[in-house]
């Protein structure tokens, strides 16, 4: 399915519409992500790997995994006797997320990859002894962010542990004067000359700006019974939630 700029009656936070967005953008994207971030996409997904207390043997799962780009900070903390568990809908990102599995250097771990949506997803309950998720919030509504925290949850083992980072709005007004134009007018353009389509990072900064920050999102996980506090990164051009469920 090609990507198209929404309908009028249509929602961008429809599953269909994320799938083909995502699809058109795989070819660029880990490259965009790093230019248009200054190469701090690299770093949050780094620290929000970071925020987890993994241990060798231990299972990760990766959910909105995309290309596996967290992959080389996860990895090396579980070891080969380990698992890490990638879950997206887009054909497109898995194409590379699979080739990238086949690397030399992720030959020694035990990495599956599930095509299925997050948040209806065919994992078994308490498999997981931690959850990442990386710049996946954003395309989810209130709505689908309470599911997706349920999700969680459901996956988790008692005592484990999640990490999620999101690009976000920052609060300095300055500073946010200049991102908000940068998100709306300079990835855009950067996004014609990559993919010759300026609409699809223009629905980046639209995501963004709509989510803003993980201040609501911190409520909905908490109304899941995850225990959460929230994280800052960069003076809030990214914002992340980490946490545990409970073990009673």
């Amino acid at each position: 399915m090609a990507f198209q700029r929404p309908k009028a009656t249509q929602s961008i936070y429809e599953p269909e519409f994320v799938q083909a967005l995502f699809n058109e953008m795989s070819l660029t994207y880990e490259r965009m992500n790093t230019i248009t971030s200054f190469g701090f996409s690299n770093r949050w997904r780094r620290q929000c790997v970071f925020e987890l207390d993994i241990k060798p043997g231990q299972t990760v799962v990766d959910l909105m995994s995309g290309m596996g780009e967290t992959w080389g900070y996860i990895c090396p903390k579980i070891e080969s006797n380990g698992a890490l568990l990638g879950v997206d809908f887009s054909e497109g990102m898995l194409h590379y997320a699979n080739q990238k599995r086949q690397r030399k250097q992720y030959a020694s771990y035990a990495i599956t990859i599930h095509k299925q949506n997050v948040l209806a997803s065919t994992l078994p309950d308490q498999c997981a002894d931690h959850v990442v998720v990386a710049f996946g919030l954003k395309t989810f509504n209130d709505d689908q962010i309470s599911q997706l925290s349920k999700e969680i949850y459901r996956i988790l083992k008692p005592g484990g542990q999640f990490s999620c980072v999101e690009v976000s709005v920052p609060k300095p007004a300055l500073l946010r004067a200049f991102y908000l134009f940068y998100l709306r007018r300079i990835i855009p353009i950067l996004g014609a000359l990559f993919l010759g389509n300026p609409q699809t990072y223009r629905m980046l900064g639209i995501y963004c700006a709509q989510f803003k920050n993980t201040n609501q999102a911190l409520q909905l996980f908490e109304n899941a019974g995850l225990i959460c506090r929230q994280t800052n990164y960069f003076f809030g051009c990214a914002s992340g939630i980490v946490g545990e469920k409970p073990i009673t």
